[in-house]
C-alpha cells in the first residue's frame, strides 16, 4: 500500500513539473504566424511522441488528414496555435494520448498567391508571407514596362451574398502610387489578389512626319497635337497646311474627321488640340508643292546639262 501511494504521489508531481515545448521538425522553417489556408505545408511535432511528428499539407478543402487520426481536423483559416490546440483535442478525444503537447509550424505557405501580370517587366506570382504592399509586389515583378498606363487593377476575391465569392476591383493611379507616394495608394495585400497593369492606350501619326507609329497615351488631358509631332521628331518635307484627327464614336463605330489648321498651331495663330485614346492624325501631302518642287528640279536638271553643252563647245573650238 505505501509503494502505491508513492508511484501515486510522484506521477502527481511529475504532472505539474513544466514540460518543454514540442521542438519542430527539422529543416521547418521560421514564416510568420498567419491563418493556414489549403495547401499550405506544415510541421506537426507532439512532445516525447515522435511517431506522431511528421510534415504533412493541408488539403485543398481545408483539412489536416493525419495517421494517427481517424477523423480529419480543420486546418483552414486557423493560426498555428490554435491549430494546435485543436490537434491536441483531437488525440485526446479519440484515447491517443492523455495530455499531448502540440506544436504546429507552417514550413511553406500555398494558399496566399499574389499575381502580378501585364505591362511588367517579369509577370510573377508569388506567396504573402508577412506584410507585402502594392509597390513590394510591383517591384517583385520588375517594375513597370515604358507602355504601362496610368492606373494599377488590384482584384480580390471576398464572400458574397449567398456565400457566393465576389470579385472586387480597385483601381489605383500609377501618379498616386509612384510620384506621388500617397500610402492610401500602396495597398496592402493579405493574399489571393491579383494585380493587373494594363498597357496605355494609344494615339497614332501617320503621313508627312518623319517617324510615323504608335505612341502610348500617359495621360489623355496631355496628349496634344504638338506633343505628338515632337514623338514623332516633327514634319516630312512637303506636309500640307492642313490635318485631320481620325476620332472614332464609341457609340456607332464610324469614324469622323476632324480637320485642324495645322499650319496655323505651328506658327502659334491658333490653340493647341487635345488628342484622344486611339485617335489618328494624318498629315497628308501638299501635292501641289511637291508637284511644283519636281518641275523645277527637273528646270535645275536640264538648265545644268545645256551650261555643261555650252561649256564643252567652247573649249573644243
Amino acid at each position: 500500500m505505501k509503494k502505491l501511494l508513492l508511484l501515486l504521489l510522484s506521477a502527481a508531481a511529475w504532472s505539474q513539473q513544466p514540460r518543454p515545448a514540442a521542438t519542430p521538425e527539422p529543416g521547418g522553417a521560421n514564416l510568420p504566424a498567419q491563418k493556414i489556408g489549403p495547401n499550405d505545408l506544415i510541421a506537426v511535432s507532439v512532445y516525447n511522441a515522435p511517431e506522431f511528428t511528421r510534415t504533412v499539407r493541408v488539403g485543398a478543402d481545408g483539412l489536416l488528414r493525419l495517421p494517427m487520426l481517424k477523423r480529419h481536423v480543420q486546418a483552414d483559416d486557423l493560426l498555428p496555435a490554435a491549430l494546435e490546440a485543436t490537434i491536441a483535442e483531437a488525440l485526446i478525444a479519440e484515447k491517443i494520448l492523455v495530455d499531448p503537447v502540440v506544436t504546429v509550424t507552417v514550413v511553406e505557405y500555398h494558399s496566399r498567391p499574389i499575381s502580378v501580370a501585364g505591362a511588367v517587366r517579369n509577370p510573377v506570382t508569388f506567396q504573402a508571407i508577412g506584410a507585402v504592399t502594392l509597390l513590394e509586389a510591383i517591384t517583385r515583378a520588375g517594375g513597370l514596362t515604358p507602355t504601362a498606363g496610368p492606373e494599377v487593377l488590384v482584384t480580390r476575391t471576398q464572400p458574397g451574398l449567398d456565400g457566393v465569392p465576389a470579385a472586387l476591383t480597385r483601381r489605383v493611379s500609377v501618379h498616386a502610387l509612384l510620384d506621388a507616394a500617397d500610402p492610401e495608394a500602396n495597398l496592402k495585400l493579405f493574399g489571393g489578389e491579383e494585380i493587373r497593369v494594363p498597357e496605355a492606350p494609344k494615339v497614332f501619326v501617320v503621313g508627312n512626319v518623319k517617324k510615323p507609329g504608335a505612341y502610348p497615351v500617359q495621360d489623355s488631358t496631355e496628349t496634344t497635337v504638338l506633343k505628338l509631332l515632337a514623338v514623332a521628331e516633327g514634319l516630312a518635307p512637303y506636309a500640307a497646311k492642313e490635318a485631320f484627327i481620325l476620332r472614332r464614336d464609341d457609340r456607332t463605330g464610324a469614324r469622323r474627321e476632324l480637320p485642324i489648321e495645322l499650319r496655323k498651331i505651328l506658327e502659334r495663330k491658333a490653340p493647341d488640340v487635345p488628342l484622344l485614346p486611339n485617335d489618328i492624325l494624318y498629315i497628308p501631302d501638299n501635292s501641289g508643292r511637291r508637284a511644283g518642287m519636281n518641275v523645277l528640279e527637273k528646270a535645275f536638271i536640264v538648265g545644268s546639262a545645256a551650261t555643261a553643252a555650252l561649256v564643252y563647245a567652247a573649249a573644243i573650238r
